[in-house]
């Protein structure tokens, strides 16, 4: 070390003691400026209200204990899915979990990449409806006159991308802002089939004392792993490695299978995955 003359030694020990605590406190600082928003809808069993008025679901739980692990504030949004996009691009909403990349959504945000593993999209249908449709790929329904529901802005995977790209099935697609009215026009014929989450739909259609009509089929929709997605103006690449790097230890410790266990029954869960049900 170089000690500038006319000062003696101690005092630039006391600088150098001064500026080393200052440094080894920077992250404390850091994090009390992170506050971060954490979408939430009623989405059950990934995010809800409980009566008690509090917030939780998997996927609140899970990127709240994630985010307070690095310090951050978390603040709650409660926002449609299509709504949460927009708000994810414009920078009102920092953090969205549950997302599927795609290259309009890669434009405004980063992505998690495939950590928590995966749940299904499968296909509903109403109980008496079983033996007209017996398929086991989505894709099968083209050239038939189904008619599907579905919820405005997700991302159902490949098969479902196909059966759009026919103008006559696409034509006769329903595309509801929320499920619990797919579930109802289900109930009363207006669509043959729903596509849905197999954790959200057994939920839901037990929840609107719906599951003694409405069966979950084996027709998997899609299985890939959703992500967690960030908007890119409110957060930047280094975050996001922080954010994965506690994220996989949470899936590796056991944390994110605990949290599983409050919200799903052991009918639905097989060795910490989801799994489809039989017709």
């Amino acid at each position: 070390m170089i000690i500038p003359s006319g000062l003696p030694v101690v005092f630039w020990q006391i600088c150098l003691a001064t500026t080393l605590l200052w440094l080894a406190s920077w992250p404390a600082i850091a994090s009390a400026d992170c506050v971060k928003t954490l979408r939430w809808d009623d989405d059950p069993p990934f995010s809800m209200q409980a009566a008690s008025g509090d917030i939780g679901g998997i996927y609140v739980e899970l990127n709240r204990a994630v985010l307070e692990h690095m310090g951050c504030q978390v603040r709650m949004r409660k926002l449609p899915w299509a709504r949460a996009l927009r708000e994810l691009e414009q920078g009102r909403l920092d953090v969205l979990p549950g997302t599927f990349p795609r290259p309009d959504r890669e434009e405004y945000a980063y992505f998690s990449g495939p950590i928590v593993p995966p749940s299904r999209n499968i296909l509903f249908l109403h109980r008496g409806e079983l033996q007209t449709w017996p398929v086991s790929r989505l894709t099968e329904l083209l050239d038939t006159p189904f008619r599907l529901g579905a919820q405005i802005g997700v991302y159902y995977g490949a098969d479902f991308e196909q059966v759009m790209a026919d103008a006559g099935f696409a034509s006769r697609v329903i595309f509801q802002a929320r499920r619990d009215n797919l579930w109802r026009m289900l109930k009363r014929g207006r669509v043959d089939g729903v596509i849905a989450d197999e954790y959200t739909g057994a939920y839901e259609t037990h929840l609107l004392g719906l599951d003694h009509l409405i069966q979950p089929t084996r027709v998997v929709v899609s299985d890939e792993a959703s992500e967690v997605a960030f908007s890119k103006l409110t957060n930047d690449p280094a975050f996001v490695e922080r954010y994965q790097a506690v994220l996989r230890q949470m899936v590796a410790d056991g944390t994110y299978h605990l949290i599983l266990q409050r919200y799903v029954p052991p009918a639905f869960e097989e060795d910490g995955q989801s799994r489809a049900f039989s017709q």
